[in-house]
């Protein structure tokens, strides 16, 4: 399995059970868009860039990649390094741009998005991800979990148009998720103890992913793991 193979080829296995869910469900959601990509992409928050070689390669037409990330991240060097405030790039100068799991880290969401809008091309395409069930990461960095009405707004106030949000998970995936990472994150006095839970939970958890159908349309009650989403900059 390659360096990425968490995010690329997510396996229901006992140790993985914390993230198997979500990461299939953003490759899932990645590999419906490949299509749409094309010229050059922006991977705003690019972190290892773990998407890079999918993203290079039919169905997506993306002839050249940029990772953007802070200077001082965790992960390693980007292409080009974010101040948090500027992206260091012109006007209309990208044709696409790729978002997974960063909105929730930006105190200033709206400034992000703004600057994404600045550098892509009009007709240019957002496409982003965000968790909505997932415990506190990144510490003291995890600023929000977004309803799909608050990230419409954001968007909307920035300029995007043609805004398109899916849910990445509904009710079963919502359960999958919790004891994916109640077995594998709670605290346990006895590390054997997680490995016998994990063995257990595993076929449950495996079914779970398979049986959820995620809702169409947010509605009263709806329960979801996550949003992911379009954008597309106005033409004129």
């Amino acid at each position: 399995m390659s360096e990425f193979g968490d995010f690329l080829k997510p396996q229901c296995i006992p140790s993985k059970l914390d993230i198997f869910a979500v990461r299939q469900a953003i490759l899932d959601a990645l590999h419906f868009h490949l299509k749409d990509f094309s010229g050059t992409l922006l991977d705003i928050g690019c972190g290892y860039m773990p998407y890079k070689q999918l993203i290079l390669k039919p169905p997506s037409h993306v002839q050249k990649y940029i990772g953007l990330d802070l200077k001082d991240n965790t992960y390693q060097k980007p292409d080009l390094e974010w101040d948090g405030c500027t992206i260091p790039l012109s006007d209309n100068s990208v044709d696409c741009a790729l978002a997974t799991e960063v909105l929730e880290h930006c105190p200033e969401p709206e400034l992000l998005m703004r600057e994404a809008l600045r550098v892509l091309k009009p007709g240019g395409l957002l496409f982003f991800t965000v968790p909505f069930l997932w415990p506190l990461h990144d510490v003291p960095h995890d600023e929000y979990r977004y309803t799909p009405y608050s990230l419409e707004r954001h968007l909307r106030n920035v300029g995007f148009e043609q805004i398109n949000l899916k849910a990445l998970g509904g009710w079963d995936a919502s359960l999958a998720q919790m004891i994916g990472l109640w077995v594998r994150r709670r605290l346990m006095r006895f590390p054997r103890k997680r490995a016998v839970l994990s063995r257990l939970v595993l076929p449950l958890i495996w079914l779970l992913t398979k049986l959820d159908q995620p809702p169409t349309e947010f509605y009263e009650s709806c329960m979801i793991t996550g949003l992911s989403g379009t954008a597309i900059k106005p033409i004129v």
